[in-house]
């Protein structure tokens, strides 16, 4: 039988979701509970991959299970796996259903603070940063919906078949002091560092250094930026994962960030 496992986890640590040798992954510590339970090796196929000290307030797994289990699979689970990664659900879903090539759209937040605080440190970027022009930084957002290129912001764009990724929502919220910035974006696909480079161009045009119509120029001419500086990785959480056939809500109470940061957001 197939089960798609709704996960959640604290990137820090790890060296992103692959396996990698030598490398601390996620992928490869929910593999060795899931073999350890079993007594049988088990691998899994994820809803995508994250990068190094990336977060994810929801990600999918599927995972197939031939023999049966009388106990709490997913109590076991969560006993077993380090506090940095829980298990929220296990659902059975049909025999051909694929975590990574079924999924319709996926969100991002980036979460950036601009004051040093060491109750964020690891759960949000730092930038030692006064004065960004967070309504600039608003326009040049509004902008990505209109475009479906993304050649210009992501690393290697060679290396793929295309660089067309439909981008369906994106937007900038700044809480009341504008000292906490939060990025969201949705999209049926990203590329690599694809959000970090964006933020990173966001952060310039934010600083007077580029202009919201050079970024926008980037996207018209398929040009990539001269200077690539992607945004640090400990901001980034993929926040939502949707599929024709399954849309959990994100379990958000587990999520640090959000109870650090609250509900004070306002639209620019």
């Amino acid at each position: 039988m197939r089960y798609f496992v709704h996960i959640g986890y604290n990137g820090a640590s790890f060296g992103g979701w692959q396996i990698q040798p030598g490398v601390l992954n996620v992928q490869g510590v929910l593999e060795k509970a899931l073999s350890e339970v079993f007594k049988t090796p088990i691998g899994i196929i994820g809803c995508g991959r994250t990068d190094a000290h990336v977060h994810a307030s929801q990600f999918f797994f599927h995972v197939d299970l031939d023999q049966e289990w009388d106990f709490d699979l997913m109590f076991r689970l969560n006993k077993m796996l380090p506090a940095s990664i829980a298990v929220f659900d296990i659902v059975e879903v049909a025999s051909h259903r694929h975590a990574r090539f079924d999924a319709v759209q996926r969100s991002y937040d980036y979460f950036i603070h601009t004051y040093k605080n060491p109750f964020l440190n690891g759960l949000s970027s730092y930038y030692l940063l006064s004065k960004l022009d967070l309504p600039e930084m608003q326009r040049a957002v509004a902008l990505l919906p209109k475009y479906q290129d993304y050649r210009p912001f992501c690393t290697s764009p060679d290396k793929y078949e295309h660089t067309i990724c439909k981008v369906r929502t994106a937007g900038l919220m700044a809480d009341a002091s504008g000292d906490k910035i939060r990025f969201s974006i949705s999209s049926n696909r990203f590329l690599g560092k694809m959000i970090r480079i964006i933020m990173g161009q966001l952060l310039k045009v934010g600083k007077g250094e580029l202009s919201v119509d050079e970024f926008e120029g980037y996207l018209i001419n398929k040009q990539t930026p001269p200077l690539i500086h992607p945004a640090l990785p400990q901001g980034l959480y993929l926040s939502k994962v949707s599929y024709p056939f399954l849309n959990l809500p994100p379990r958000m109470e587990f999520s640090a960030t959000a109870v650090l940061f609250g509900d004070d957001w306002q639209s620019l």
